[in-house]
């Protein structure tokens, strides 16, 4: 993902969440979004400043609109990932984080896939993390998917394709990623299938999906004259089928 103004991110403002809101109507899943490790674009509106908030916003209403099509609600995790954190969560989204998780954290979201939870993992290139950086290798390393180097592709534009987790084919938005092994692909650039950039796989009793580039999962429907990124299908896509165990 090439480095974004911040009036892109700002197209379709939508109303933000509060610290511990939940979408107004009964919900049967808890979407967990993590925001306690330098994450380089998401957090929680009433933490930000005044600047960065306004960015959030449009994403917050677009992951909203995502968590009702499910039957979910968001939460916020904002300190040290804990089994009980765990505990009530039915899915677990993390978006390019810059810090380090410490050995707790990566064997209880470990234990916490194996034993039945959903993780959406994304990273990017290394203009916004690196594997140095953050640990998130670790976290995945026991169910078979790492996050590689850079891919060699850096032009614009990306597909799924139709199987197990999009129905159809779906354009979506991609500009450069990290490539990652393991699993089963189905997020490719639009010149080669060679270098993936998102898989998905079936761990133990849990689902992952990892993804090498953060532009789908920021709801970046327009980009370099392109306007028609299919990103809230892609989204509400991918979360049912992780929530569907």
């Amino acid at each position: 993902m090439k480095r974004i103004s911040l009036f892109t991110l700002l197209f379709g403002l939508s109303a933000a969440l509060s610290a511990n809101a939940q979408t107004p109507a009964p919900a049967k899943h808890r979407i967990c979004i993590d925001v306690a490790h330098q994450q380089r674009f998401w957090g929680d509106p009433v933490d930000m400043d005044e600047k960065r908030v306004e960015r959030v916003k449009y994403m917050t209403g677009e992951m909203l609109k995502t968590a009702a099509a499910v039957g979910g609600s968001l939460a916020y995790l904002k300190k040290e990932i804990t089994p009980p954190d765990l505990k009530g969560c039915n899915l677990l989204f993390s978006h390019i984080p810059s810090a380090k998780y410490t050995p707790g954290e990566v064997g209880a979201i470990s234990k916490y896939v194996g034993g039945g939870g959903a993780l959406f993992l994304v990273m990017d290139q290394d203009m916004w993390s690196t594997l140095e950086q953050t640990n998130v290798n670790d976290i995945i390393r026991p169910f078979g998917v790492q996050f590689g180097d850079e891919g060699p592709d850096s032009l614009a534009g990306g597909h799924t394709k139709a199987g197990i987790i999009t129905g159809k084919r779906l354009k979506i938005s991609y500009h450069g990623a990290r490539t990652v092994t393991g699993g089963t692909p189905f997020s490719f650039n639009d010149r080669s299938d060679a270098h993936p950039f998102g898989v998905f796989k079936e761990v133990e009793k849990g689902r992952i999906v990892v993804m090498g580039d953060g532009m789908v999962s920021l709801y970046m429907t327009s980009w370099e004259g392109v306007q028609d990124y299919q990103c809230q299908e892609f989204m509400q896509d991918v979360f049912r089928w992780l929530l569907a165990r």
